[in-house]
């Protein structure tokens, strides 16, 4: 049994300026992070119940008093329409991905969305809109199980999956992954040679280039022609035209969750270990399985001496066949001369299932629709903001028993 717990959407990013050191505004709008943090209001929901009636379909008791782990058989799935920003998206361009993808036939059970100061900050590339969806999955599915993917701009969502079996297989999809390269900065590029089929332009192998920047004094792009232009392996900011941000990447904070776990500082209090992804699924768009291996697996590989209760936890790599319908490819192909300018929605969604407003919509870091009085005030926060979410942590401490609270909080 398969459960979405949180879904998101979102492609934009606000500059440093607009960052508030009271934790008040969502710095990170992208839809992989919507969706997480989404997750972190579930996780603190399900926490909840398991400390007041012990009735949580997640948790049970660990063996340290006070903390918790998942229950046999559960583990999270995460799911993007789309590559990840940053390192993942650095993937080598064939001659049929450089052009237009055919527009795509509606499947039916299957919808997507597509995926994006002055705060406002443009997508990396409008390319890489997407959904970014989590799900809690039972172990009871192996990886020749079929899983529903849905392609969204960019949206992400997290499900709740049934006890199996052999709970010990968490982590072991069968799906085999490709080994990548222990060298970061190669790139298998296959070509046709050095000219066309027609034998009149020399063909150049090339990237898919990201938006992302190198972070701060840090290795550099070198931006030499084709598969040159980028530095492969390195931390990398947000995209975007507008003012800089501080916010890392997709692709990094996406490593970072494969060894600290995605649950956060402060869950990490009542839980007895991480929690990790056990799978990543991308949608059907530019792909290499040894660049998102590189980006989310190999890079973090070497890390060692963690705490108790952390460990280097990679997931495994997959990607769907389905592609998002809306996507800005798919969109392209679609648009008619005069419909005006295509444009990633500035907007950024959250669903997830908890019981108490589970709908989030934000724009540039603040509540949709609030007007500037309203600035700085609780009813501009997002709900996903850092200051909400310690709110309800403390709500959480608050209902624990003082006898049942973690010794890190006593």
């Amino acid at each position: 049994e398969k459960e979405v717990v949180s879904l998101g959407t979102g492609t934009k990013c606000i500059g440093q300026t607009a960052m508030s050191p009271n934790g008040d505004v969502l710095n990170d709008s992208h839809a992989e992070v919507i969706a997480r943090r989404g997750c972190i209001r579930y996780l603190i929901q399900e926490l909840h119940r398991a400390v007041s009636d012990g009735d949580s379909s997640v948790f049970c008791q660990a063996d340290q008093r006070g903390k918790w782990r998942l229950q046999p058989g559960v583990s999270f799935l995460f799911f993007t329409s789309h590559t990840p920003c940053g390192d993942a998206s650095i993937i080598p361009m064939s001659d049929s991905q450089s052009q237009p993808c055919p527009p795509v036939t509606p499947v039916k059970g299957h919808k997507g969305n597509d995926g994006g100061g002055d705060l406002k900050r443009k997508a990396e590339e409008p390319s890489e809109g997407k959904n970014t969806k989590l799900h809690c999955l039972e172990e009871q599915e192996t990886a020749e199980t079929k899983l529903e993917d849905r392609g969204d701009t960019k949206q992400s969502f997290l499900s709740n999956s049934s006890k199996s079996k052999d709970p010990s297989q968490s982590h072991s999809a069968k799906t085999p992954v490709e080994t990548a390269s222990q060298d970061s900065a190669q790139l298998e590029i296959k070509s046709k040679g050095p000219y066309d089929s027609a034998g009149l332009h020399p063909q150049v192998p090339d990237i898919h280039r990201t938006g992302a920047k190198c972070v701060p004094s840090g290795p550099t792009d070198p931006l030499h022609p084709g598969v040159g232009y980028h530095s492969t392996g390195v931390l990398r900011v947000k995209p975007g035209r507008g003012e800089p941000t501080l916010s890392l990447s997709c692709s990094d904070k996406l490593a970072r969750w494969g060894v600290l776990g995605f649950q956060g500082a402060l869950l990490s209090h009542y839980l007895q270990e991480a929690l990790y992804f056990s799978t990543v699924v991308v949608g059907k768009c530019p792909y290499s399985q040894e660049v998102m291996q590189r980006a989310l697996v190999t890079r973090s590989s070497h890390v060692s001496d963690l705490p108790a209760g952390f460990s280097v936890c990679p997931p495994v790599l997959l990607q769907s066949s389905l592609e998002f319908p809306f996507s800005q490819a798919q969109t392209e192909l679609r648009h008619q001369a005069g419909q005006g300018r295509i444009s990633p929605c500035g907007a950024a969604i959250s669903w997830c299932n908890v019981t108490e407003q589970p709908l989030d919509v934000t724009a540039n870091g603040y509540k949709h629709g609030v007007t500037k009085k309203a600035l700085g005030t609780a009813k501009a926060r997002s709900l996903l903001c850092k200051l909400e979410l310690f709110h309800s942590f403390l709500s959480l401490v608050s209902a624990t028993d003082p006898s049942a609270l973690p010794e890190s909080l006593r």
